[in-house]
């Protein structure tokens, strides 16, 4: 039956809840990792796989759910995941040993990816194009609201209980599973057909293997990735019902907000992973106090997530790529410039940077999403949520690399801080990059009606 107007509004803001505390889970481990090194006397490379095989698992489990998503119930999936989610969060909780606390924490993942793939296709199965952009403006504040909850909250946990009850938190998740067994509908128009578990298993296995490849700088896992990739190729092309439609990737519209989804997030990325990493070497702030430096970008992006929505629907998604990319070139711009400026400045920088790409994500799901066919939208927003997990990872590893070798030379004139080089450098090659973006998209698309991030039509 057709959902009433107050049924999914409840529905949007359960799905709100849902993303803050699974963002809240993603990020609560990492400001804890060197105290579980001291406890199991492993180095910090060892006790970071309870981050990065959480989001090696995340990535692709999302792709997986999305696909899925297409021949079961998206009520009953999300009962699934949400359940293993809880599984894997009651063994962390009890666990006594490393290798069980990774394992729940594998377990979390592999459930917790059926809510990104939820993310993507309420929005798109619920709601005309003509709304979109403001339910995923709620999604895009529950992401935030996580953000800004996780370090802290963690922090306040960690200051008075082990850290193994960060596995507690999640638990709250199966509040919602009520929820979506009663507002998501039944009459779900469902493929038919095998599930080419094959294809889905070397998607899988190129994406791990990249993402490992990239993060411990390993080539063998490059090739092993680019081979994998080549052989997922030569499988959809044959199978008769295969795990992606290759025809897919002849939508230009589709490939092309996938690649801009990839610079984008990849770009992004640095405002969560470099700036960090600016506080401490070159304020000197603790972990602590660095994660109260970013909460006010994350409020930010939270108290604005809708209002981003509300634009995409009334103006179109061009006007709010644009002004997102104005947003990201002025935040990296400052920071480029003001390395060494008091940390309240910094925090001031982030703010415009942080909304900005949280415009840029409802910009560009919303866009993708009108240009999929139904039947397509469960495999194509999975792919989406799948390239930006790949793009941030990767991106994140070069940061690292380029941090690692450091600068001698300051390539921003307008610097007065003799501090700092390579954070002020990479800042303003992204400012650089994102004001050609902004340049390329505006003179290509921004006086048409043509593109995939133009206003609804």
């Amino acid at each position: 039956m057709e959902q009433s107007e107050a049924n999914k509004q409840v529905l949007v803001r359960i799905l709100m809840f849902t993303l803050t505390i699974s963002s809240i889970s993603g990020l609560m481990f990492n400001i804890v990792l060197p105290e579980i090194s001291k406890e199991f006397h492993l180095t910090i490379s060892e006790v970071s796989w309870l981050t990065t095989a959480y989001g090696l698992l995340y990535a692709i489990g999302t792709v997986t759910y999305g696909k899925l998503a297409d021949r079961y119930k998206l009520k009953n999936l999300l009962t699934f995941g949400l359940l293993v989610f809880a599984v894997g969060s009651l063994i962390g909780l009890a666990s006594q040993s490393f290798a069980l606390a990774l394992f729940g924490r594998i377990l979390q993942a592999a459930g917790a990816a059926a809510i990104p793939a939820t993310a993507m296709l309420i929005p798109v199965r619920y709601f005309p194009p003509e709304r979109r952009g403001s339910v995923l403006g709620m999604t895009a504040v529950g992401l935030a609201l996580g953000g800004a909850l996780g370090p802290v909250l963690s922090a306040l946990i960690v200051s008075f209980a082990h850290w193994r009850w960060l596995f507690a938190v999640p638990l709250l998740i199966l509040t919602t599973l009520p929820f979506y067994r009663k507002y998501l509908a039944e009459d779900e128009t469902l493929a038919r057909g095998s599930f080419d578990w094959l294809g889905g298993a070397l998607l899988g296995g190129s994406v791990a293997l990249l993402l490992l490849g990239v993060t411990n700088g390993t080539w063998w896992f490059l090739l092993g990735s680019l081979l994998t990739l080549v052989l997922f190729i030569v499988r959809i092309r044959r199978a008769a019902d295969p795990f992606v439609q290759p025809k897919i990737f002849v939508n230009k519209r589709y490939t092309a907000g996938l690649v801009l989804a990839v610079l984008i997030n990849g770009m992004g990325v640095a405002l969560y992973y470099v700036s960090p990493l600016l506080l401490s070497s070159v304020q000197g702030l603790s972990t602590n106090w660095i994660g109260f430096v970013m909460v006010p970008a994350a409020i930010a992006s939270a108290l604005l997530g809708s209002v981003g929505g509300k634009l995409a629907d009334r103006k179109g998604n061009a006007y709010l790529f644009f002004l997102a990319s104005g947003l990201l070139v002025v935040s990296f711009g400052l920071l480029s410039t003001f390395t060494g400026i008091v940390v309240i400045g910094i925090a001031l920088f982030l703010i415009f940077g942080n909304v900005g790409q949280s415009f840029m994500q409802i910009s560009l799901a919303n866009a993708i999403s009108q240009s999929l066919a139904k039947e397509q939208a469960g495999v194509g927003m999975g792919i989406f949520s799948m390239v930006n997990f790949i793009s941030m990872g990767v991106a994140s590893g070069i940061y690292s690399k380029v941090i690692d070798l450091g600068s001698a030379t300051q390539w921003n004139p307008a610097n007065p801080y003799a501090v700092g080089f390579v954070y002020s450098n990479i800042y303003l090659v992204l400012a650089a990059l994102h004001a050609l973006i902004f340049l390329f998209y505006y003179f290509r698309f921004g006086k048409t009606r043509s593109s995939g991030l133009q206003a609804n039509s």
